[in-house]
């Protein structure tokens, strides 16, 4: 029998992506954000959510996808990335799908304009690809130390 795991769906613009659910502690409606001066452009500033200073990150903008658009369905991914937590603020949570190991392929050098760098694969839903992101590859360690000096400066 092969191994299934479920993915959390969401979009960015018209795309279809999917982290491991694992990884998602909660998903929330998009809320004030508190801009930190001089961090990374992707890097929108911090909120309080469940109780805890969390960095915000544009995930279109981390990707280097155009066009960020703040809509009633944008939502924040609360994810858990290299020992901390992050929000991704994403255009929609659409659904939590079952995926078979053997569905999921290798991901192409580049893919909608994301580097494979980023992504764990593709998975071929019905007749659309759902891209498979790998969430500790979304933050390098240099990233990843700014994100924690920006909680701290908070």
């Amino acid at each position: 029998m092969a191994e299934v795991t479920k993915f959390i769906v969401f979009k960015l613009k018209d795309q279809s992506f999917g982290v491991e659910v694992q990884q998602v502690i909660s998903i929330e409606r998009l809320q004030k954000i508190t801009e930190v001066p001089r961090t990374s452009e992707f890097i929108k500033g911090v909120t309080e959510l469940r109780g805890e200073t969390t960095p915000i990150i544009d995930l279109k903008e981390r990707l280097l996808i155009d066009g960020t658009e703040i809509t009633e369905d944008s939502r924040i991914l609360v994810v858990f990335v290299q020992d901390m937590q992050v929000g991704l603020i994403v255009d929609a949570a659409t659904e939590v799908k079952d995926i078979d190991h053997d569905m999921i392929q290798p991901a192409p050098k580049l893919i909608g304009g994301v580097r494979e760098t980023f992504l764990r694969g593709v998975a071929k839903m019905d007749d659309n690809l759902l891209v498979l992101l790998d969430l500790d590859r979304i933050v390098d360690l240099e990233e990843t130390n700014e994100l924690r000096e920006v909680v701290l400066e908070d």
